[in-house]
């Protein structure tokens, strides 16, 4: 099974035909995503060739995706049910608000960059309208061996038993080739932005209910109070385990790192003050991407344990 995204899902790309959207919609087909369309207004009507590489990058072959002037054609002649967009910061409000009035279901905005006054307003929009965001400035969503919307490297793991949700893109594929041999029902890119349209709490919700979720892995950072939220989440709601890691310990007070959202003032939104919320719920937290993935190994052997088993 899989969250938000599945082997069924038809994508819509906008913004295909600019140079990222095009790099990254030829790497999606290679990954068995069912790309059903681009849409840029300027070149409705055009056949957008790809040289698709085959499993393995073994050979290739030409696949033909249409672009249409607007997300609702494409939905109407498809029936696509999510959007990946590649447009500039500029106009990435006004890409996502067609989406979401075209009745969109999930839109995966990898831009980065947006003003968060725009993000505001898109994410509120969306949610209006029923339509799921993943983003901005986000990596995507990847359920592995099935479909993925966004950057997310294909061949990192295949598919598993553990659900990922990360603020960070960079740490969301260390941890995926951390525990490659085990795999990933779905890995969400959420972004580190301040304003962002899904959160770990949505997906630790989402996860919670996915029978082909065994495990969960949370990904923060320094910065906010996201990370502490979600843990009172988890131990008001959650019951699979769930294990953690917070980016951020060595960072130097009142300085930004990395995402805009990633700043500590004061003894706020500190790792360690996340840390500590996150294992008061019962979460066991890494201080290295490598300690996080020792951790789910341990977790996921101690399930693997009879209950009737008992060690001298």
């Amino acid at each position: 099974m899989a969250v938000f995204l599945t082997g069924e899902s038809k994508v819509l790309v906008q913004g295909m035909t600019g140079a990222e959207g095009m790099r990254h919609t030829r790497r999606m087909l290679a990954a068995g995503t069912r790309v059903v369309g681009g849409v840029n207004p300027r070149k409705a009507g055009l056949d957008v060739e790809f040289d698709v590489a085959g499993p393995g990058g073994r050979g290739s072959a030409p696949r033909t995706v249409p672009v249409f002037g607007s997300v609702r054609e494409g939905i109407e002649a498809t029936g696509a049910d999510v959007s990946v967009v590649f447009v500039p910061p500029a106009f990435t409000r006004a890409a996502v608000q067609e989406a979401a009035d075209a009745g969109i279901a999930l839109a995966v905005v990898i831009t980065e960059g947006v003003p968060v006054h725009d993000s505001v307003a898109f994410c509120a929009h969306a949610a209006a309208r029923g339509t799921r965001v993943v983003g901005p400035n986000c990596p995507g969503v990847i359920s592995p061996g099935r479909s993925n919307a966004g950057i997310v490297p294909a061949d990192i793991t295949g598919p598993g038993p553990i659900g990922l949700v990360s603020k960070s893109g960079t740490l969301t594929y260390q941890l995926m080739h951390e525990l490659r041999d085990v795999g990933f029902s779905t890995c969400v890119g959420i972004g580190g932005d301040p304003v962002v349209g899904t959160s770990h709490i949505d997906c630790l919700a989402a996860f919670e209910e996915d029978p082909g979720t065994e495990l969960i892995v949370l990904v923060g950072e320094i910065g906010g109070d996201a990370e502490e939220r979600a843990a009172a989440y988890v131990r008001d709601h959650v019951t699979k385990p769930v294990v953690g890691y917070i980016a951020g310990f060595t960072a130097p007070e009142g300085r930004t790192m990395g995402h805009a959202g990633a700043i500590v003032s004061g003894s706020s939104g500190t790792a360690r003050a996340k840390k500590e919320a996150l294992e008061a719920a019962g979460v066991r937290v890494g201080e290295t991407p490598t300690e996080t993935a020792r951790l789910v190994l341990a977790r996921l052997a101690e399930r693997a344990v009879p209950s009737d088993v008992t060690h001298g």
